[in-house]
């Protein structure tokens, strides 16, 4: 299909969930945590999204809701956005956006003057935007509150002849892990209203949820939290003269976060552990191009290293810490071990140490989920001075959740076993 100019190929760049200066709690805790960085990420990925939209010389640019986070602590935050919207349009590049549940919290963005080259949809009913030079119409409508539960595809229109149909939208679809169902609706729904595109938001993992019509999740564009590991960034969408639309992936994030889960199965002691890790990062590192590496550790598999490991928490976080610095590029949020002991195995001497064990498991096992019952029994015993940080601090003391409960009987168990193991040789 040629433009309504007869100029193919049209292109456009599709991003959501900027997150802009989302605050980031926590960080302060770890230690040498490159704070102001992470923190200006957010900012730092939209200016390279306004740089890739030049570089590709795009017809337009789609924003599928979450560009802020909230209300913002200061004007800034929407003077920075506003500028960056101005840089696009000094090009001649048209923006459309839609608000999502974020947005829609804050007071400051409803009042927020967007330059010419800017269409946001409203808020209360569905929009259809033309653009006749190139071709395009975009439909589309935005949150008019946080807690959008009601199905906002359902009003959009059937697609406009002679023109490429993009439908703009904040989203779960029908639920995505992780995500509140806002805004729900089936592919089916999207498919039948004879879109070429669907430019999704508010799920942060990318996702190519159907491929004709293409229906797709973009992800967010820089990782938040060790929650949001992998590249991060937005999809380039190119129609070409014929109809027929190809997607590609591009990479924008500065901080790639990375959950590293190291098999220590080979491993006999904690230097040997070490060295797996070392390589780990540098994989990691050498994959990221450049990028900070924001990494969590855990040491994995059923290992002779396993009781060094527990035994020697502090020293394993302080050697895999040094070794982030050497590699130069890497940070290393939090390390653990998540290693399980050998079997006990066969042998003279070791029948009462199996018992034990067993009962053990048993005694856990029949703890279950209780978590008052598990605070009593492992506050009182001695073992608790040897448990992770992130179990006995008083943010989890005081918590009632079931994962508390999961990990500290994990975490009590394994360190029982090893104890009773090491002690029977």
């Amino acid at each position: 299909m040629l433009n309504r100019l007869g100029v193919p190929p049209l292109k456009l760049l599709h991003a959501a969930d900027l997150h802009i200066d989302s605050p980031l709690h926590g960080l302060e805790k770890y230690p040498d945590a490159p704070v102001d960085m992470i923190r200006a990420a957010s900012r730092r990925a939209t200016e390279n999204l306004v740089a890739l939209a030049l570089d590709e010389q795009v017809d337009a640019v789609l924003l599928a809701g979450d560009v802020y986070d909230g209300d913002w602590r200061g004007y800034d935050t929407g003077l920075f956005f506003q500028r960056q919207l101005g840089i696009l349009g000094d090009a001649g590049i048209q923006v459309y956006l839609v608000s999502g549940n974020h947005d829609a919290q804050s007071q400051i963005t409803k009042n927020l003057r967007l330059p010419n080259n800017v269409h946001k949809f409203d808020t209360h009913q569905s929009q259809s935007i033309e653009d006749p030079d190139v071709g395009l119409v975009v439909h589309g409508q935005g949150y008019a509150r946080r807690d959008v539960m009601e199905n906002l595809a359902a009003d959009y229109p059937r697609a406009m002849p002679g023109m490429f149909n993009v439908g703009l939208l904040h989203t779960a679809l029908t639920g995505r892990a992780g995500h509140t169902k806002y805004a729900p609706c089936s592919v089916e729904e999207l498919v039948s209203r004879g879109y070429g595109y669907w430019a999704l938001g508010h799920v942060h993992t990318r996702e190519v949820v159907f491929e004709e019509p293409h229906i797709v999740f973009p992800g967010n564009i820089q990782g938040r939290s060790i929650r949001e590991t992998g590249p991060k960034g937005c999809t380039l969408v190119t129609v070409t003269d014929k109809g027929s639309v190809a997607v590609e992936h591009r990479d924008l994030d500065v901080v790639r976060w990375a959950h590293l889960r190291v098999d220590a199965t080979s491993a006999d002691d904690l230097d040997d552990v070490c060295e797996l890790v070392r390589t780990q990062l540098a994989t990691e590192r050498d994959r990221s191009d450049g990028r900070l590496v924001a990494a969590r550790v855990t040491v994995t598999g059923r290992s002779a290293a396993h009781a060094e490991l527990w035994r020697e928490r502090e020293r394993l976080t302080v050697e895999v810490r040094s070794i982030a610095v050497d590699l130069g590029e890497v940070w290393v949020e939090k390390v653990g071990p998540g290693t399980s002991p050998l079997d006990a195995g066969a042998g003279d001497g070791v029948n009462d140490v199996t018992d034990m064990i067993a009962g053990l498991l048993r005694t856990a096992k029949e703890l279950g989920t209780d978590e008052d019952a598990v605070r009593r029994f492992v506050e009182r015993d001695p073992l608790w001075s040897k448990l992770s940080g992130d179990v006995r601090g008083e943010d989890r003391l005081n918590s009632s959740s079931a994962e508390w409960c999961a990990q500290l009987l994990s975490e009590a168990s394994d360190l029982l076993v090893s104890m009773l193991q090491e002690g029977s040789r």
